[in-house]
């Protein structure tokens, strides 16, 4: 296990990432990150003496299709059942984190398409945002 510096955004924040060892100082990403930009499932990277990411040293292909619902709007319980029976329909890798943060997995030719439209319906009621991130 190794850590994304999140600090730029929060002082001392940090996120937790699962990795397989592929060398000393060499790890592949076997979660998906929920709040690292620029780092997707099975990149490459590298740590620093203090287990942080230093580097990427190899694109995998994969994005993450990242979604965060507004825990006090009242419409956070069914959109969280709305989304996460159109992410199991697709058969794509997927983690929630505390039920409002939603991480999915985009391998090379996932078409997010039907994803995208619904949270593109869902964007007026201010009620989550999403993003992509490769």
């Amino acid at each position: 296990m190794i850590h994304a510096d999140l600090s730029e955004r929060e002082n001392g924040w940090r996120e937790q990432l699962w990795t397989h060892q592929v060398s000393p100082d060499t790890f592949e990403i076997a979660c998906l990150p929920f709040f690292t930009y620029g780092i997707c499932y099975r990149d490459i990277v590298t740590i620093d003496d203090q287990h942080l990411v230093s580097a990427v040293v190899r694109k995998s292909g994969h994005r993450t299709l990242r979604v965060a619902l507004e825990q006090q709007h009242s419409q956070c319980g069914q959109l969280h059942e709305l989304l996460h029976e159109k992410v199991v329909g697709t058969g794509l890798a997927h983690e929630w984190l505390q039920g409002t943060y939603l991480a999915i997995d985009l391998p090379p030719g996932a078409d997010p398409h039907s994803l995208v439209q619904v949270l593109q319906g869902l964007e007026g009621t201010e009620a989550l945002s999403w993003e992509i991130d490769s």
